[in-house]
């Protein structure tokens, strides 16, 4: 007999719910065949058989949250199964991101310890800081996690209040009724974890965001000089979305504090750039990852960034796509937006929007023009980012752009 085992879900992703059972108690697998969807907090991921054989029971139900590890079937060899076992009860398992690499998550547990004393442990990344800090669970009270459990964000929060005593927590509201007209319909893992994680940027980071426009003239005429011979080589088009890849890049080098994270007390620089790309896909906004976009040319960005948004419309996103981003780019400009101010994706320190293209009367040279110009934006966390570094790494973006040699000439 094999067991049917979660496998490692990536970098910050402690858990899984299974979604969907793509094969019976007593039908028959071939080895690699696909046997049960599991939905996470980023994408959906397919576990296939480890051999072949008959699926001879199924230990974790659709619904059931599950950890790395925990076995979620079993295969029998031969051509006829036992009667199916009943589903077991799965612990939920959830961690924080970790800032330096994945997060080793045990498989679920099988002993006896009462699940009221797993609830009430501090998540990970909480019951570091408590212990860096002093704080204690009793004076923190009640966790905003799942089940109560204490988040880093309670910690931090419990550090900002002037008096040490936890506020009484409110009792939840009750949902209200439907009224005619209306459908109430559970958020998928994916949209709860975006709600969850722009919350938290708002609740632990001290966001600002700063403007600034660019005269998007010199890069159009660039990519239309170019363009078809950029695509007869590469076989890719040229976009836009490079040479804010590259202009940013550049700026971050010069401001390295945009491209860090606070990890307590303390800041992680970083000497690389792994650039977050903003892509909205079928079950929401969803941001792959381009590793080391500091060494990457412009046909390589636009080919990755290509490739990335076929996967993110078919839904086939690994959870690698996705993990350990020092900076993201979004791009409201495709849908039509002309000014927002972009939510940091935590812990990054920086996100940088791009807008609409669009023409406006501008002074040049004393006369006025009609210049296609885009607002852009960098939201940052203030606590890591000066007002004036913020400023100037958008003003950095903005000569590259309207200046794109400068970009070839790496200035």
């Amino acid at each position: 007999m094999t067991d049917i085992l979660v496998p490692t879900l990536g970098e910050s992703v402690s858990s899984a719910t299974v979604a969907r059972w793509l094969k019976k108690a007593g039908e028959a697998v071939a080895a690699d065949e696909p046997l049960v969807e599991l939905e996470t907090d980023k994408v959906t991921v397919e576990v296939n058989a480890p051999s072949a054989g008959v699926l001879e029971a199924i230990a974790a139900a659709e619904g059931a949250e599950v950890g790395p590890g925990a076995v979620l079937g079993s295969i029998a060899a031969g051509g006829a199964a036992a009667a199916p076992k009943p589903a077991a009860a799965v612990p939920q398992v959830e961690t924080p991101r970790a800032v330096t690499g994945p997060v080793a998550v045990p498989g679920a547990p099988t002993g006896s310890a009462p699940a009221a004393a797993q609830a009430a442990a501090p998540l990970p990344a909480a019951a570091k800081m408590m212990a860096e800090t002093g704080a204690n669970a009793a004076a923190i009270g009640a966790g905003t996690g799942k089940d109560g459990r204490i988040t880093k964000g309670d910690v931090l929060d419990y550090l900002a209040r002037p008096a040490p005593a936890a506020a009484a927590p409110a009792a939840p509201r009750p949902a209200r009724a439907i009224e005619a007209g209306e459908e109430r319909v559970k958020m998928t893992r994916l949209r709860a974890t975006i709600a969850r994680r722009l919350k938290e940027a708002q609740n632990t980071a001290a966001m600002l965001t700063t403007f600034n426009e660019v005269d998007m003239g010199a890069a159009m005429a660039l990519r239309a000089e170019y363009k078809d011979a950029f695509e007869k080589k590469h076989g890719v088009k040229l976009g836009f979305m490079s040479f804010f890849v590259k202009a940013a890049v550049a700026a971050l080098k010069e401001f390295p504090a945009v491209n860090a994270e606070i990890d307590g007390d303390e800041i992680v620089y970083k000497n690389f750039v792994h650039m977050g790309i903003a892509v909205g896909g079928p079950s929401g906004l969803v941001v792959p990852v381009l590793r080391h976009a500091d060494s990457l040319s412009f046909a390589e960005i636009e080919k990755t960034i290509g490739a990335y948004g076929r996967k993110a419309r078919d839904g086939a996103l690994k959870l690698d796509d996705l993990a350990g981003g020092s900076f993201t780019i979004t791009n409201g400009g495709i849908y039509g937006s002309l000014m927002s101010t972009p939510i940091l994706n935590p812990p990054q320190s920086g996100i940088l929007g791009m807008h609409k293209i669009q023409d406006r009367p501008m002074a040049v040279n004393g006369k006025v023009e009609i210049r296609p110009m885009m607002y852009i934006a960098l939201s940052y966390d203030h606590r890591i980012v000066d007002g004036k570094e913020a400023v100037s790494f958008l003003v950095r973006v903005k000569e590259s752009i309207e200046d794109p040699r400068r970009l070839m000439l790496d200035i």
